[in-house]
């Protein structure tokens, strides 16, 4: 609003946050704890991406699907047998809505009144001006501002997909009803968790993508889930290049080349997972000296800085890790580093990720293409899951565990795995790269029986020694 004179209101904090995600809040919390006023200026829906579109919402549904595909696969065990189906589709995704709004108002919403040195602003779009930012008729000014508006998916550049109904990550969970049959473009993490979620739960479902499953991934972890899927009933076209996109009374038809023969595919529906922008559209970020990469990201140096000195920015929409958690790192290091005069470094050297398919995939650290980029003489050590008791207890062998480690200094590097439970298993992993430790030493850490954790024990000792030659517990 303006004051008598029609002049825009001005406010006056130590720190502007633009953005009430997962990033925002962590950001304006760390600086509200040191005693700072905040501005926190949202835009839409309180909560960002995970908690309203993202990580909640999908993990809640391929849960579902989980509880579905188990009861079935407990034919694996000789003298069991089990049934599960999906029955109300609408039911799921009301629960689904549930718990999403659950979690929004106790996180984030029911939060903002216990932080009094923090005001909150959600009166339009927000545009960075001289001092500080403009919202609607209000200007708000503070010698420090934190960008954190996220991101929001993308349409590839293929032919025709702009004039047919396409769905992404969101609205594919917002469905009315259950669709029959689904095309996937797009092979990366969340794609993949979504391809397999939806065929568990009774529909038909074809995966297209330029590369490789996870192209991020190693190409043995990569190979496995294809393998995976495809075993579930998923049918996968990797390698293509796209032609058209056309829609007509029966549903969407696809276009592809694949090994230079063309290549036709028909489904119901179009998902859409193939890539993500930054939200920086319209806030004025270039003319103020912002740098931005090809994709809308702010790129910004270790510190959380962006190329303009006072401004910061974190999470989605810059050009670093796209998890929500590396996102509330950030956003707490551009926090402290703005406010408080602190020199801390963005470090993601032993940051582990996770992709919930089943078999869970993830990783920390170096890849294998990644160590030699970087001038190491590499060695690597891969342990497919019949080699692991807990596996071969499980009868579920589906999956391996790669190490990448330096030849010469017996450091390890990085890993990946592909197992049940390799979400929790990738800590573990973690903490070791994070005390430096050699191949030798975890080959040598104590770690329980029939754990998917003694997994990494001996993938460690297969670098030396012929593992499925050791009795039981004998490592």
């Amino acid at each position: 609003m303006n004051d008598a004179s029609g002049t825009p209101k001005i406010s006056l904090y130590d720190l502007i946050v633009v953005g009430a995600g997962s990033a925002g809040f962590s950001a304006s919390i760390t600086a509200a704890d040191a005693g700072k006023r905040v501005a926190l200026i949202g835009h839409g829906t309180i909560g960002g991406t995970c908690v309203n579109v993202g990580c909640v919402p999908s993990k809640a549904m391929i849960r579902a699907g989980e509880a579905i595909h188990a009861a079935h696969a407990a034919s694996r065990f000789p003298g069991v047998s089990g049934q599960a189906k999906l029955h109300d589709w609408a039911a799921l995704v009301a629960a689904k809505d549930e718990l999403v709004q659950t979690l929004r108002q106790k996180k984030y919403a029911d939060l903002l009144p216990s932080y009094e040195l923090v005001d909150y602003f959600d009166e339009g779009a927000a545009q960075l001006v001289e001092g500080g930012v403009k919202i609607g008729s209000r200007v708000i000014k503070a010698p420090k501002i934190i960008i954190a508006t996220g991101g929001r998916p993308t349409l590839p550049p293929i032919k025709g997909i702009e004039q047919v109904p396409t769905l992404d990550s969101t609205s594919l969970l917002e469905l009315k009803e259950k669709p029959r049959s689904l095309i996937f473009i797009g092979g990366g993490y969340i794609g993949a968790e979504l391809a397999q979620m939806m065929r568990r739960m009774g529909v038909e479902v074809t995966v297209v993508c330029r590369s490789r499953l996870l192209p991020g991934a190693e190409p043995e972890v990569s190979d496995a889930l294809t393998e995976i899927f495809r075993a579930e009933g998923i049918e996968i076209h990797c390698g293509v290049s796209y032609d058209v996109v056309s829609e007509d009374a029966d549903g969407i038809t696809l276009r592809v080349k694949k090994d230079g023969k063309p290549l036709e595919l028909n489904a119901e529906k179009l998902v859409v997972t193939a890539g993500r922008r930054a939200n920086t559209d319209g806030m004025g970020l270039e003319e103020m000296g912002i740098e931005l990469d090809q994709r809308g990201a702010i790129i910004i140096d270790d510190d959380m800085q962006t190329s303009r000195p006072g401004v910061y920015a974190a999470g989605d929409v810059t050009d670093r890790d796209q998890f929500v958690y590396m996102a509330a790192y950030g956003a707490k290091l551009a926090s402290r580093n703005a406010v408080l005069g602190e020199t801390n470094r963005y470090d993601n050297a032993t940051m582990p990720w996770v992709v919930f398919t089943d078999s869970q995939v993830a990783g920390v650290g170096l890849s294998e293409a990644e160590a030699r980029a970087a001038g190491h003489e590499v060695k690597t050590s891969v342990l497919t899951l019949d080699n692991v008791p807990r596996a071969l207890a499980a009868r579920d062998t589906r999956g391996l565990i790669k190490l990448v480690a330096d030849a010469k200094s017996d450091l390890l590097l990085g890993g990946q795995i592909i197992a049940p439970e390799g979400s929790d298993t990738i800590q573990t992993l973690a903490m070791a790269l994070s005390f430096g430790m050699t191949t030798k030493a975890l080959g040598q850490t104590i770690m329980p029986y029939l754990t998917t954790v003694e997994g990494l024990k001996l993938a460690a000792q297969t670098f030396d020694m012929d593992v499925a030659k050791l009795s039981c517990c004998a490592g």
